[in-house]
């Protein structure tokens, strides 16, 4: 049976080689962000199993209790689904294929003029699946662990963050995923809507994809179909219905120029700079901290990151609090910095229903 490769490398020739390697042989891969701090990436790795871990530089260690892919996949992509808890999404070497073809005609790419750049990270199916886009089009491609305004490419995929701080005219094309557009963009962005579970983007512009079903129920939530959807989670369990329809959990409607307006995600999650944050594990990491004794977290909109995180604490001793930086420092020794609260609220009490619960709805900032 085919192996699972996990690759924990920034954006570069090393990566590149490696997965090329590995779907050769066909293998999948699995790219593991290697910002990760050390308890993080070792719950990534038990919970998708992987068989080989190659490292930044370019070492590779097996790994006990690892357990095979089937035929024909190509990734495994992390994904903190509906819990925070890592799982993995299965994307087969015909689903990655689909999509590449699919958003390359979307997008008008000729490899005889256009070079992507692929500076987004690798563990995000957004960073990711610009490198796969590219393989597979023979499309030129450039591979960097972080955007670099030198490049000489046509083409890139951002968030948020970067459009705000770059000047990206000089692009032919700019696919902006992550959280919500900002209200005025150039002419040369495409905003895009999807998911791990899709493969990366399914709607650009308010349009599906060729080849791509979008269906929005009675109560808002869409729902939609595709070839490049995932096989199933590495788990095994499969979240499509049996006519291949995928829930989700985003709410939105059809506008009356018939393009797809996502109003957000149903739930918790915070989307700050194109990063999904589970305000659960964040909260667990902070309870550690000596001096918080109660803790809340949930997102804010910023004008800047789409979302920030905030932390509402009550703190052990009202006289002695502790300081913002202290903690995202905290959260930092165990999370990925993108999960450290950029704004610090402090409280007297949180609201908890009788049995303890937070509700998270009844968080504000005064902001």
């Amino acid at each position: 049976m085919p192996d699972l490769v996990a690759i924990a490398a920034p954006g570069g020739p090393l990566f590149v080689r490696e997965l090329s390697a590995a779907w050769e042989r066909g293998d999948a891969v699995l790219p593991v962000d290697p910002r990760l701090p050390l308890p993080a990436a070792r719950r990534l790795l038990a919970a998708l199993r992987p068989s080989v871990l190659v490292d930044e530089a370019g070492d590779r260690q097996s790994l006990l209790d690892a357990a095979p892919t089937e035929v024909g996949d190509a990734l495994v992509v992390a994904s903190s689904g509906t819990t925070g808890e890592p799982k993995g999404v299965v994307l087969t070497m015909d689903a990655v294929r689909a999509s590449a073809l699919a958003t390359s005609a979307r997008l008008d790419v000729d490899p005889a003029r256009d070079t992507w750049l692929a500076c987004l990270p690798l563990s995000h199916v957004g960073g990711l699946s610009v490198l796969t886009r590219a393989l597979l089009t023979d499309t030129p491609v450039e591979v960097l662990p972080a955007f670099d305004p030198a490049t000489r490419a046509t083409l890139v995929s951002v968030v948020r963050t970067l459009l705000t701080r770059h000047d990206l005219t000089r692009f032919r094309r700019v696919v902006l995923g992550g959280s919500a557009p900002p209200d005025a963009l150039p002419d040369n962005v495409v905003t895009t809507y999807g998911m791990t579970e899709t493969g990366s983007g399914v709607v650009y512009d308010g349009r599906p994809l060729d080849g791509v079903d979008v269906h929005v129920e009675p109560d808002g939530e869409i729902r939609v179909r595709g070839p490049m959807l995932l096989r199933a989670y590495r788990d095994g369990s499969d979240p499509k219905d049996a006519d291949g329809w995928l829930s989700t959990g985003d709410l939105g409607f059809w506008t009356d120029d018939g393009r797809l307006q996502v109003h957000g995600r149903r739930g918790d999650l915070i989307i700050t700079g194109g990063e999904n944050v589970w305000p659960e594990p964040v909260e667990a990491a902070l309870r550690s901290h000596r001096g918080i004794a109660d803790v809340g977290v949930a997102g804010a909109p910023d004008p800047e990151w789409g979302s920030r995180v905030v932390a509402y604490v009550v703190p052990r001793d009202p006289a002695s609090p502790p300081t913002l930086d202290a903690v995202r420092a905290h959260v930092k020794q165990e999370l990925p910095a993108f999960c450290a609260p950029r704004e610090l609220v402090l409280c007297e009490t949180l609201p908890r229903t009788a049995l303890g619960k937070l509700r998270r709805g009844e968080l504000f900032t005064p902001r």
